[in-house]
């Protein structure tokens, strides 16, 4: 017989909470604007969990719309926290690239037309107008929702909309690439890279081709962009000649923030992934990542 001082303790684990319910049907969605937002997945899932507590501080069941109070939430902790983002990029070692996230196979399945090569360059644009452009051009979020969240007017809001957009409009993709060229294409540069065929390498890139490293201090990576064909396969037949008794394995061509790539390991120990702007059936941008701060999730799915 159960004690009658333990009925409402297991009443509450048994029965379903719907503020609980309320506040889980949300997350996926709230997770990918604080991602847009911050560009770390790590603080990402902090805002996340953050904004779950004060959930649970207030009666979910009486607020009228959720969604736009969590949202609201998550926009305005975000704001706090790129404040000291900020600052901590600029004194970051080498290139900043934003966390990798692979996405699903299914291209119907992609949650926004949002690039890597984007994700870069919302951070030319100040917290207030990324918050608009996000909320707004890729998250829907009406007008007046912003206007409340930012504590600014609905005429302000657009203001700043336009603007970001103005700002990333020169980034937006030119060039829609396939899922099969996209593989093809990051298999074939894997393995020209890889055994050092500088010619298929050359057939691959652009004339203005950039390589962007991310190692953040803690692992060897390029301290600054590589521009220009000559300069990156001179680069390559480099690091061919010092590691070709250490290959490098591919573990699987992804598609990481709307750019096809793969994820590897260097040197038999380095997790790395690699990303392609693609430009006209070339590769005009490659980022790489090896912060293994930033490659937490990715080892998950290796």
């Amino acid at each position: 017989m159960v004690s009658e001082s333990l009925t409402p303790w297991i009443m509450r684990v048994t029965q379903p909470d719907k503020s609980t319910d309320l506040f889980e049907a949300q997350r996926p969605r709230l997770l990918r604007i604080a991602y847009r937002m911050l560009g770390s997945m790590t603080e990402a899932e902090d805002i996340v969990q953050e904004a779950w507590l004060r959930w649970a501080g207030v009666d979910g069941t009486n607020v009228r719309e959720p969604a736009a109070y969590l949202n609201r939430t998550v926009t305005r902790l975000c704001l706090d926290v790129m404040k000291s983002a900020r600052a901590r990029r600029e004194t970051y070692f080498g290139s900043w690239l934003p966390d990798p996230i692979v996405e699903p196979e299914n291209d119907d399945m992609r949650f926004d037309e949002l690039t890597l090569t984007l994700m870069l360059a919302l951070e030319r644009l100040s917290p207030l107008e990324r918050a608009a452009f996000l909320l707004h051009d890729v998250f829907g979020v009406p007008l007046d929702e912003i206007a409340e969240t930012l504590n600014r007017e609905p005429s302000a809001i657009r203001q700043l909309a336009v603007r970001a957009r103005r700002h990333v409009q020169e980034d937006r993709p030119r060039f829609k690439v396939a899922r099969e060229d996209g593989d093809r294409i990051a298999r074939a540069f894997f393995h020209a890279s890889t055994n050092g065929d500088l010619e298929g390498l050359r057939a691959l890139l652009t004339h203005d081709v950039v390589i962007r490293s991310d190692g953040g201090g803690k692992v060897l990576a390029f301290r600054n962009p590589i521009v220009g064909i000559d300069r990156v396969l001179r680069m390559f037949a480099g690091l061919y000649r010092k590691h070709v008794s250490q290959s490098a394995i591919l573990i699987r061509p992804v598609w990481i923030d709307g750019l096809p790539g793969y994820i590897s390991r260097e040197h038999g120990k380095f997790l790395q992934t690699t990303a392609f702007e693609i430009a006209d059936g070339r590769i005009a941008a490659i980022y790489i990542t090896r912060n293994p701060d930033k490659l937490a999730h990715i080892a998950e799915l290796t």
